[in-house]
């Protein structure tokens, strides 16, 4: 016997869920159609949301997007619900990501409802991490996170990870010394106090974290450009625990199984007590992002960094209400 369709009252959750997804600067680049009489959920890409400075050809709003899709994902296995979803279903229109038609659950379905409480606990956490190794079978977990996705995931070795770090500082000031990239940045973050902020998207003040001593860190330091009043100053990790999630492919639907795999590591990391920060500073920058890589590998496109570790949850970035993001064709 074929379950009901859920009427639109029952879409409003798993859009609340999808929507806590992680996106470039918070920028949310995401709506959302229903079909009540066909059950289907539509995806597009906002493309009054982007960054065309940082991210010229949209790959890191495709990244986004796929993360909600996934968390949208969890979420309807969550409800009892299965997805069937297509990646660019409609060729004549380039910001239609993704169609997931609704359906009765099947086994996969139900893995991914077990993933469904980490949706709320999983933010980015700008902060010092502890000076503590993770455990090798968290990290092949990871690996298989992202293996489900039709991803890779890379754990880059102690060169590596120098040649990332290098990288990430050398987009730094290259930031600095692009006026049209920092003004981009700034427009997405939030200042003065938190009590003060009304914007329901951008990175607010509380989730900058503390200023780094020494080199710095490998995470973006939305407080760079401009002054923070009580803003304190860290140590960060030394050798800071950093992965790397790439395909074989760099197409728009690379883009979207990649934003998949990203948001199905991050849960799972948070699902195992770790706690993840991401950072695309060098992959901003077309004459370093292909240097990120590892020459030896069958990664050939990185699509995130990813620093994982332990230490203290980042703080909730705000949310657009549903009622934004979600159109109900009736």
């Amino acid at each position: 016997m074929t379950a009901p369709l859920p009427n639109p009252a029952d879409i409003v959750p798993l859009i609340e869920d999808a929507v806590t997804a992680p996106s470039m600067h918070n920028a949310q680049p995401w709506k959302f159609l229903y079909r009540p009489a066909s059950g289907l959920i539509e995806l597009y890409g906002d493309p009054d949301r982007a960054m065309p400075r940082a991210d010229p050809d949209h790959r890191a709003l495709h990244l986004g997007c796929a993360a909600a899709l996934f968390n949208l994902r969890v979420s309807a296995a969550s409800a009892g619900w299965g997805t069937d979803v297509r990646l660019l279903p409609d060729p004549d229109d380039p910001w239609l990501l993704a169609a997931a038609n609704l359906r009765e659950p099947g086994p996969t379905d139900r893995d991914l409802g077990s993933l469904h409480p980490a949706v709320r606990r999983r933010h980015t956490s700008r902060f010092p991490f502890a000076e503590e190794e993770i455990p090798p079978a968290l990290l092949d977990g990871l690996r298989a996170a992202a293996l489900l996705e039709g991803c890779r995931l890379a754990v880059p070795d102690a060169w590596h990870t120098d040649t990332v770090l290098g990288l990430v500082h050398d987009s730094e000031h290259r930031e600095e010394m692009d006026p049209a990239m920092t003004a981009e940045t700034l427009a997405w973050t939030h200042a003065g106090t938190p009590e003060g902020q009304t914007r329901p998207d951008g990175i607010p003040v509380d989730a900058f974290g503390p200023k780094h001593t020494g080199r710095g860190g490998v995470v973006r330091d939305f407080g760079r450009s401009r002054r923070v009043p009580g803003r304190g100053w860290a140590t960060f990790e030394q050798n800071p625990h950093i992965v790397l999630l790439g395909t074989s492919g760099d197409r728009p639907e690379d883009w979207l199984r990649a934003g998949q795999a990203l948001q199905r590591v991050l849960l799972q990391a948070t699902a195992d007590g770790l706690v993840t920060s991401m950072t695309s500073q060098p992959l901003e920058w077309p004459e370093l992002r292909w240097t990120v890589r590892d020459p030896g590998s069958a990664m050939t496109h990185v699509q995130m960094v990813i620093r994982l570790g332990y230490g203290p949850q980042g703080p909730a970035t705000p949310r657009r209400p549903v009622a934004e993001v979600l159109t109900t064709i009736r």
